[in-house]
């Protein structure tokens, strides 16, 4: 994975890996952006950047402190759902990996300036890059069309996932989208 790019002339942002040292400004984000109901824990959010098969991206403006966005994706197995503020599993060896999309978030401030379609953007050639052909997400607060437009379609759900994805609430759409 690139370690930053800028990803449009002009724009005054660059993409780069989510560290550790991220979590309180990601936390920050995800509060602004989707109230205190969908907020995740610190510390599940540290082991999660901690684990090997994440992939998850941030944005920054050079020279300035903190974030202005960030997407938290993994390598994980089809039809494996993570509960909110739950760990990212790892998928097993023997099974060709999806990349799960867990969270997207922009500050208000960045609205409609491309932030999210640049994260998103990155994260299909990451997983194209490796040879992963399928991606995976929980569409929250009817974000589902929003999905559509990248090619996301609801997917069915086993019985064993239901709990994970009822811990989003009501609405919340498990989604695929083939690379």
């Amino acid at each position: 994975m690139t370690a930053s790019f800028t990803p449009a002339p002009g724009a005054d942002w660059l993409i780069r890996p989510l560290t550790a040292s991220d979590v309180p400004h990601l936390l920050h984000i995800q509060t602004l952006a989707y109230g205190a109901h969908f907020q995740e824990s610190a510390s599940v959010f540290s082991r999660r950047l901690g684990s090997a098969h994440q992939c998850s991206l941030g944005v920054e403006r050079p020279r300035e402190p903190g974030l202005l966005a960030y997407a938290a994706a993994y390598w994980s197995a089809p039809g494996s759902i993570t509960a909110l503020d739950g760990d990212f599993v790892a998928p097993p060896h023997s099974t060709p990996p999806v990349l799960y999309l867990h969270d997207i978030s922009v500050l208000p401030s960045l609205a409609g300036q491309g932030v999210a379609h640049a994260l998103i953007s990155q994260l299909m050639q990451t997983a194209r890059t490796r040879q992963v052909d399928a991606m995976a997400l929980v569409a929250v607060q009817g974000s589902a069309r929003f999905w559509q437009r990248y090619g996301f379609a609801a997917a069915p759900v086993a019985d064993i996932q239901q709990r994970a994805l009822a811990s989003y609430g009501p609405g919340a759409v498990y989604m695929t989208a083939r690379l």
